[in-house]
């Protein structure tokens, strides 16, 4: 259950619910806190948990196949229709964000060319982190080792990918780097859950956990003031006199974490085909 509830974690909490909430708090932080809170255990959890649940009931088959059973046919080609256009719209939205991550591997400088030993770093780091978790996939499915190897096996790697990144900066341009992460998902589309998603979800978790937990104390030991007001207005009005209305334009924007339907594809396309236990479904999702 921990390897399914890391792969499950890191799915569903990348980038997005980081950018959703800085975008978001154009109305204050207070609505972006409550909501993140109330969305979160009270829709994103019970969205998890419900898919998943229907899935694992179902043999583990995926939303489209349970719809047909319960509904039609039609019901099922309207939802894998609908399914389909939504997933073009995640990439096209993350497309950005993959620029981004394309601009954070980039080992030089855009005005001086001089070399950036930070992102060389980070380029290293990642690259490693794709190899370790083949390594860690195979281990998982052909070593049946118990909860705390796993355990620390994945960690070990994990530091392991953090400290050769530092030790061995990789600098590649960034337009080389662009053209990479888009073969990688096209690649991680089509790889077996086991021998890259699972593991390598598995690992990030412990990335992400290890963030959030340096993230609070940072915060408790360096005790910033807040600035940004709790609440600014129900509408807000850009520089170029664009309108956006906290509703539903909050909830849209931090979709991740609370409700976005992806979570939905995800319990039910990958982690409950993984599920060992159906005890296992409510710690999971």
């Amino acid at each position: 259950p921990n390897v399914v509830f890391g792969h499950q974690f890191a799915s569903i909490a990348g980038a997005g619910p980081i950018n959703g909430p800085i975008q978001a708090a154009m109305f204050g932080w207070l609505p972006v806190m409550l909501w993140i809170l109330l969305g979160g255990v009270f829709f994103g959890a019970v969205q998890d948990f419900a898919a998943m649940y229907a899935s694992v009931k179902n043999k583990g088959r995926s939303i489209g196949y349970i719809i047909e059973v319960y509904i039609g046919k039609l019901g099922k080609r309207l939802f894998l229709l609908f399914t389909w256009l939504f997933s073009i719209l995640v990439v096209a939205g993350l497309s950005g964000i993959f620029v981004g991550h394309a601009g954070t591997f980039n080992g030089f400088d855009a005005a001086t060319g001089e070399r950036i030993a930070a992102n060389g770093a980070v380029a290293t780091t990642s690259l490693l982190f794709i190899a370790f978790a083949v390594v860690l996939g195979c281990f998982l499915k052909y070593g049946k080792c118990s909860k705390l190897i796993n355990t620390l096996v994945a960690i070990g790697l994990l530091v392991l990918a953090v400290a050769l990144g530092l030790a061995f900066p990789v600098y590649v341009p960034q337009s080389a780097w662009l053209i990479f992460v888009f073969l990688y998902v096209i690649v991680a589309c089509v790889t077996p859950v086991w021998a890259l998603l699972q593991p390598r979800d598995y690992l990030n978790s412990y990335l992400l956990l290890a963030m959030i937990i340096g993230a609070v104390l940072g915060i408790c030991v360096y005790n910033p003031a807040i600035n940004l007001p709790s609440f600014t207005s129900f509408v807000f009005t850009d520089a170029k006199g664009n309108i956006s209305y906290l509703f539903p334009t909050l909830f849209v924007t931090i979709a991740c974490g609370a409700v976005s339907g992806f979570h939905a594809l995800v319990s039910s396309g990958t982690a409950s085909k993984q599920i060992k236990n159906e005890k296992n479904m409510l710690p999971v999702s």
